[in-house]
Parts: structure tokens; sequence; C-alpha cells
């Protein structure tokens, strides 16, 4: 299901009861949803109603329906700057902070900026405006989603290098998704909706596949019902009888496989909006004198992906590694431990110590769940 769609008015509420700026995400399956047109469409009946709302970073990809909707909106200009000998703009953040409007309109939330800004990324842009009290309306595709990185390649083909850790939609007040059937998706392909016409027969080979279209809706519809729980979670008073979720991923420093861990755990944790947590527990032949330096990067990058997920990381030291696991799933109250299935390097340490089933043992006198993850 996805969020049912509130009225204008409803997020101008919401504004009123917060220093901070409050954040509305329109979320969809792909490029042509409408994603672009709702945001002006809502722009317009704020403005008419007297709202100080702004552009102040719209694309419109040259859709006439699109950019009729800009006509009569105020937009902040871009600021231009040169990069590898060609003049480019950007979102002139300053500048919106500056003038300060009440609502600022900001497209393409995944955006990487323009080597040499402040931010390297839209959304840290957006975070900025927030914190100096403007409300953002803003959009996004589900394919840009940090943690459906993986899953989004394998039904597209695609690596997708412009993402959005989850914690930036976990911030957002509002996340509305903007749905169409895979048949209205691809008839507003063929009618030019989208893309430019000598494109469009390329699209209809790739990405703009039924199954493909089907597979993306299904996540972005999931992506917003996750959202609505996580806002009853913390809206709604919660039964003290009931369990709060918290997860613990386990990781080793060179199992291929372990970013995968981080992701599936991010994603459960999103799900039950609970605390979580990345353990890596390092023996004396993984020391900083012993292991390579390409091994310590893979690392460092895994702590990285977790930390934009939302994790915090703990790094502990020693050589029974079940046992360091247990000791911090106790001390961090985790209800949850996940790690990969048998053939991961942490399950084959683990295993060639005889821990396993002093793992299992001691989990069985404990309220802790033990996830095998795929």
């Amino acid at each position: 299901m996805s969020e049912p769609e509130q009225r204008p008015e409803h997020f101008l509420e919401l504004i009123r009861r917060s220093k901070r700026g409050k954040f509305k995400i329109y979320i969809g399956m792909s490029a042509g949803v409408g994603k672009t047109y709702r945001m002006l469409q809502e722009a317009q009946v704020l403005f008419k109603n007297g709202v100080d709302i702004q552009i102040g970073y719209i694309e419109t990809h040259n859709r006439k329906e699109t950019s009729d909707l800009l006509v009569g909106l105020p937009v902040i200009p871009r600021r231009k700057l040169f990069y590898k000998g060609k003049e480019l703009e950007e979102m002139d953040v300053q500048s919106i902070i500056n003038i300060h409007p009440e609502i600022v309109i900001v497209d393409e939330l995944a955006h990487s900026n323009i080597e040499g800004s402040k931010n390297e990324k839209r959304w840290q842009d957006v975070m900025e405006i927030l914190e100096a009290g403007i409300n953002v309306i803003s959009a996004v595709n589900i394919q840009h989603i940090e943690s459906l990185n993986k899953e989004i390649k394998e039904i597209t083909g695609i690596e997708v290098t412009e993402r959005v850790p989850d914690k930036v939609l976990h911030t957002a007040d509002e996340v509305v998704n903007i749905d169409l059937t895979a048949d209205e998706l691809i008839t507003r392909l063929k009618e030019g909706k989208i893309y430019d016409t000598s494109k469009i027969e390329t699209a209809l080979q790739n990405f703009f596949k039924v199954e493909k279209i089907l597979q993306l809706r299904e996540y972005a519809l999931r992506e917003v019902t996750m959202q609505v729980e996580r806002k009853v979670e913390s809206e709604v008073p919660r039964n003290p009888a009931l369990r709060h979720e918290k997860f613990l991923a386990c990781i080793s420093s060179n199992d291929e496989n372990s970013k995968m861990i981080v992701r599936k755990t991010a994603r459960l944790a999103a799900y039950y909006n609970s605390t979580w947590f990345v353990l890596y527990v390092q023996t004396k032949k993984e020391n900083a004198d012993n292991i390579d330096l390409a091994v310590q990067r893979h690392l460092i990058n895994n702590f990285k992906t977790a930390t934009e997920l939302g994790a915090e990381v703990i790094q502990e030291n020693g050589e029974n590694i079940a046992k360091s696991i247990v000791a911090v799933a106790k001390e961090r109250e985790i209800t949850t431990i996940c790690i990969g299935k048998p053939h991961f390097n942490l399950i084959k340490s683990i295993l060639s110590n005889n821990l396993f089933d002093q793992l299992l043992m001691k989990l069985t006198d404990t309220d802790i769940d033990l996830v095998i993850l795929s």
C-alpha cells in the first residue's frame, strides 16, 4: 500500500510545529511517473494560497506539461560554475538560506554536485536547508535508495552510482508514493512524455520492460509502507509489553558479502523502525600490521556504508569471535543477530574454532534470535 496523498494544507500544518524545516519526499518507481509534476502542482496550490514557496531547483527534462506548471512560481537563480572548461549550473544553497522562503522545492535528491561544491551530494544540501529552518519538498526514484543498490542492479542490470542513504528518507515527515501501472508508464514513454523519441525504442528494450517495472513498483510501494509504519511507531504510544527490536550485523574483514549483510540488516531495521549495529571482531592475524591494505579499504568502505545507512559500528578485539558476538549482543540488548551463510568467512572462522555450537547454546538461554542471511 502507499501512504494516502495528503492535502497541501496538511504539510503546511506540519511546518508550523517545529523550528527545523519539515521534509516531504515524493518517491516513484522510475523516471516519468510524475514526481516533478506533482511537486509543481502542490507548489501552485500553496503559492495561490499566499504561502511563500519558491523553486530552489527543478528539472523538467523539457516535458511541456511539467514546464507549464512553472509559470508564475518564483525561482531562485542557480549558481554558475566552470568545470572542465564548461559553464554549468547548480542549486544555490546559500541564496536559498539567505532568501529563506517558507518552503523550497528541490528536485532530484540523489544528484551528485559538481566537483568543488560545498557538499558532494544534493541530499546534503537539503539537510543544510532543513537545519536553517526552511521546509523542503523533494523527489527521488526507488533505485537511488542506498540499501536497495544490489537488488536494483539485479533487476535492471545497471549499477546506480547516485544514491541516497536510507537515513535521509527516515528524516522525512511525509513520504508520498507516485504510482502508475506498468501499462500507464509504458504508454507515457511511447507518447514521448518521458524521453526524446530517439530514445524510446532503446528504453523499451532495456529499463522499461513490464517485469522490471513491476518489481521496481513493488519496492516503491514497500518503501512507503515502511515509512508509514515507522511514523505509526514514533507517533502512536507503544505497548510496553511489545519487544523493541535491536539488530546486530556481524561482518568480517575479507568477506565480499559483508556489504550484503549490512544492507539486508539495514532493511530489517528500517522495517521495524529499530536501532541497529554492525560488529567486526578483529583477531591478531587481522591487526594493522598483518592485514592487507586492500582488505583494510574494503572493511572501511563497509563501515562507511553501515554508518550512512544509520548503524553504529562496533569494533572489538579478540580471538574468540562467537564469545565476542554474544558479549556485545548482551551488552547492547540485541534482539536479533544477523550473519551470513556458512560458506562466508565469518562463519568459517566460527566453525574452525568449534564455537558455532557454543554461540547457539548461549543464545538458547536468551531471547536473542539468530538470522542467517542468504
